[in-house]
């Protein structure tokens, strides 16, 4: 099928949803705001559980997790979360960046209905997730893949990403085709700088750098813990990050990726991630990876430009979308398309994928504790 553009109208309608508890380690730190971190000695936050839905924000169409539970990625607790039918037909939702799985609340209940067993995962680090002491673009493919391995062993199935998520899915669907049957990218296509013609020795000494850089930063951050505040406060604060974004949606996402202690709440993610560095990797790794992509695919990007976007041109992106794929640019949206157009995005996505097999259904939900 010809490669196809399409560009889309529609008002921006907010809407989403986000809710969690975890078991995790906290203690590190990064490039985020200032004001955001401390280097007060994090808490032994180790055994933490997944929350109780009496306390979180309430918010339209917002629904918690049907099912919780962790699984062990070689030694590392992964938080899993699941709406729908448990005896559904499975498909995979992966956050992006400085997210968890919980900013599905209102976009996974919308595929659900559409008979799908909704999995999504808090990445290492993120929600409640276990945090590890290192982090890097390969762990979180290998985390992936026990989420994979357990949801759907043996058998491919639609796989939905938004922005890192969609470019780790994407890299991991050219490695492994076999395990998708659809894949869906929401506005994580990354396009941000010129494709650099580098010798290879080159490349190995600036992974080396980047490799130093982050042990450097690891160490200098590693009692750091995340300012507490209010809940108005924390919203106000990722509010900066996603303008474009409902007051009321920002406190749902402070009481569902975020914790209350004594002196208030933080957010759970851990202190030491940084913006655009999840350990080496540069973004026309997962670029020059989409032509060759063989299963059917679905870009979804929005037209304006924020500041947790890739910032990514669609006119870019055209010369390198698969021979089996399109592109859909919605106007007037910006980097968080399922929140802010959750209805239109999820019409888009049951139509991509199609109607429910219900042979594919595989393992139930259930996990290593």
């Amino acid at each position: 099928m010809l490669c196809e553009w399409r560009r889309r109208g529609h008002a921006a309608a907010v809407a989403a949803g986000e809710t969690g508890t975890p078991r995790w380690r906290l203690g590190m730190s990064g490039d985020v705001p200032s004001e955001a971190v401390t280097s007060t000695p994090a808490p032994n936050l180790a055994e933490r559980t997944f929350g109780d839905p009496s306390t979180e924000f309430d918010y339209p169409d917002a629904a918690h997790p049907a099912r919780e539970y962790h699984l062990n990625a070689n030694g590392l607790a992964i938080a899993v979360h699941e709406w729908g039918d448990p005896d559904g037909p499975p498909m995979l939702l992966v956050h992006g960046g400085f997210d968890f799985a919980r900013t599905y609340d209102v976009f996974a209940p919308k595929l659900a209905a559409g008979g799908w067993r909704v999995v999504s995962w808090d990445q290492r680090g993120h929600g409640d997730s276990e945090h590890p002491e290192l982090y890097s673009w390969d762990a979180d493919m290998r985390d992936a893949l026990t989420v994979f391995d357990h949801v759907s062993p043996g058998r491919p199935l639609p796989v939905v990403g938004h922005s890192k998520g969609g470019a780790l899915m994407t890299q991991l669907a050219d490695a492994q085709p076999f395990r998708f049957t659809h894949l869906v990218n929401m506005d994580g296509i990354p396009y941000n700088r010129r494709i650099p013609d580098v010798a290879e020795h080159e490349r190995t000494k600036m992974v080396s750098a980047e490799i130093a850089g982050w042990l450097d930063h690891r160490r200098s951050t590693a009692t750091a813990q995340r300012k507490p505040g209010t809940i108005d406060e924390l919203a106000k604060r990722r509010g900066r990050m996603n303008p474009r974004l409902d007051t009321d949606w920002l406190k749902r996402l402070v009481t569902t990726g975020g914790f209350e202690s004594a002196d208030g709440w933080r957010w759970k993610i851990d202190p030491s991630m940084r913006f655009g560095g999840f350990g080496p990797w540069r973004p026309e790794w997962t670029l020059m990876r989409l032509p060759g992509l063989p299963m059917p695919f679905l870009g979804i990007l929005g037209q304006e430009m924020e500041e947790m976007g890739w910032g990514t041109p669609p006119e870019k992106v055209l010369p390198y979308m698969p021979l089996d794929g399109r592109c859909e640019i919605l106007e007037n949206v910006g980097h968080f398309v399922h929140i802010e157009q959750p209805d239109l995005v999820s019409s888009m996505i049951l139509d991509f994928v199609g109607t429910p097999d219900p042979s594919s259904t595989t393992t139930h939900a259930g996990g290593n504790r």
